[in-house]
This record gives C-alpha cells, structure tokens and sequence, in this order.
C-alpha cells in the first residue's frame, strides 16, 4: 500500500470518524486499523521475516507477522488474506482465522492502531516481495524464543506476539 493510498481514520473504539492517504495517517499519528496474520508452515514453523530499509514505518527491523494496513472500506478480513498473499507472494491461501484484536500505542508519535491478527497455515511455496521482504525463513518456536533478546523486532508485532503468549488482550468475537 503507498502512501497515497486511502484508509480509514478511527477512533480509540474502532468506529470510523474519516479518511486520509496512508502517509498523512502515518505523519500525523492518526489513529487507522491493521492487520497482523501470523502465518505458518506444515511443520509448525512461523514465518519470520525482515523489513527492507524503505519500508515506511520500521525498516530493516525484524516481524513475526505478515500484515499490513487495513484500506479504506475494507474489512479487517479481507485486508488479512489480501496482506498475507501479497506478502507471501502465493495466491489461495487459506482464509486467515481471527484471534484476538487490541489498540496499539506507539508511544512515540506515530499514533495509535487497532491491530487485528490472524493465523494461517500455509502449505505453498513462498516467494516474498522483494519490496516487503529483505530475508525470510520459517522458524521453530524454540528459535523464534531465542531470537527475541537478540534481534530488533517491530514493536507493533512484538506486542501482538505477546498477546498471542498469554500476557494479556481482547480475543476477536
């Protein structure tokens, strides 16, 4: 999604209250809604990934979650699965399954967004955007644990996992 691209602004209780292009939303700190799909292979492993460096928000930080912006109009659903397929360059994923929502505070002026994720298992060869994308592999959760303190991870996706391990959050209804 560029930054001219239209999304929905909300409010701290979801509720649309307008519209902006991508990149105004991001430098003005609106509040706006994406998705997080945590996505993973047959034998269990999580896609994990590293932003390129011309990402606009995060670059070159680690991800545990594919994702992105939810567009104007769009349902938090149909964002997931577009996001997921972009990302993952495959087409007929399987439909991601909600599992549980919050509203993340970046806390430095980048504003607010409510984050819905998913999980999806994907059984077809991955070929990631080279746009999204700098380095990619499906690790293990063992390995995934021990690259938490090593790694610099994207806050917004190291929340949702955390969210995901118990520590808190609204589950998706």
């Amino acid at each position: 999604m560029s930054a001219e691209e239209i999304v929905d602004v909300v409010d701290d209780n979801d509720r649309v209250i307008g519209r902006a292009p991508r990149g105004e939303v991001h430098a003005r700190g609106l509040t706006h809604r994406c998705v997080f799909i945590r996505v993973r292979d047959a034998e269990g492993r999580t896609f994990v990934h590293r932003r390129t460096s011309t990402k606009l928000s995060y670059p070159s930080l680690y991800d545990m979650f594919v994702g992105g912006v939810v567009g104007a109009g769009e349902s938090y659903d149909e964002a997931a699965l577009r996001e997921a397929e972009e990302e993952l360059g495959v087409s007929g994923l399987p439909r991601p399954e909600p599992v549980l929502t919050f509203l993340f505070d970046s806390g430095n002026g980048d504003g607010k967004w409510w984050s819905a994720v998913y999980e999806v298992r994907c059984d077809l060869p991955v070929d990631p955007q080279v746009e999204e994308v700098a380095w990619h592999a499906f690790l293990t959760d063992g390995e995934l644990e021990e690259r938490l303190g090593t790694w610099e991870w994207v806050p917004d996706g190291l929340a949702a996992y955390e969210l995901l391990q118990g520590r808190g959050g609204h589950t998706a209804g």
